[in-house]
């Protein structure tokens, strides 16, 4: 998936990615830590691919187009359905392309995706205030901020706080057929 003007596109994880993303994750984990985990090992991986089974969860690697390299990990959480239409992201960059726009270009071709693929209405990134680079990469992206969630996600042996950015569908929006008419 993605766009002619867009360096990278968007291709679903399976689990031929294995050793891929877990060397990427390997290389990364000074620059993921303490802002996430991800799984670094065969074992791990192979678990952690069972997330996406039910469909609620939909999870992306964006590879530089020229190279075909993994410059990022995207996912798409916790699909709720009916009134909602909506979801919430987690993304994570490799450290190998880190700072170069792919993650930010990767982003909208998801954001594109949710709307207009998927036609979600609503997506949210939590994200820690310390993390500066994710939180430039969701103001960029034209997100929302919308407040703190208190003690809101188990990460790094504690529950933390984080804020909550929110990006709903541009108008005019095809809804999907589970939203309920009235």
């Amino acid at each position: 998936m993605g766009n002619a003007l867009s360096r990278v596109e968007l291709h679903p994880l399976t689990l031929s990615d294995e050793a891929e993303f877990c060397a990427l994750v390997r290389a990364s984990a000074e620059l993921h830590l303490p802002w996430m985990r991800l799984p670094a090992t065969a074992e791990a991986f192979q678990t952690w691919m069972h997330r996406f089974d039910a469909g609620t969860n939909l999870g992306y690697l964006i590879r530089v187009r020229e190279t075909g390299e993994a410059a990022g990990t995207v996912n798409i959480n916790s699909v709720i359905r009916g009134r909602y239409q909506g979801a919430s992201l987690g993304y994570a960059a490799f450290a190998p392309s880190a700072g170069r726009g792919y993650m930010t270009e990767g982003l909208a071709l998801v954001i594109q995706h949710a709307f207009t693929g998927l036609r979600l209405h609503r997506l949210e990134a939590s994200i820690r205030s310390a993390n500066t680079a994710s939180l430039a990469v969701v103001q960029r992206l034209g997100f929302t901020y919308e407040g703190v969630s208190p003690a809101y996600l188990y990460i790094d042996g504690a529950w933390r706080d984080h804020e909550r950015w929110a990006l709903t569908a541009p108008t005019p929006w095809t809804p999907d057929p589970s939203l309920p008419a009235v």
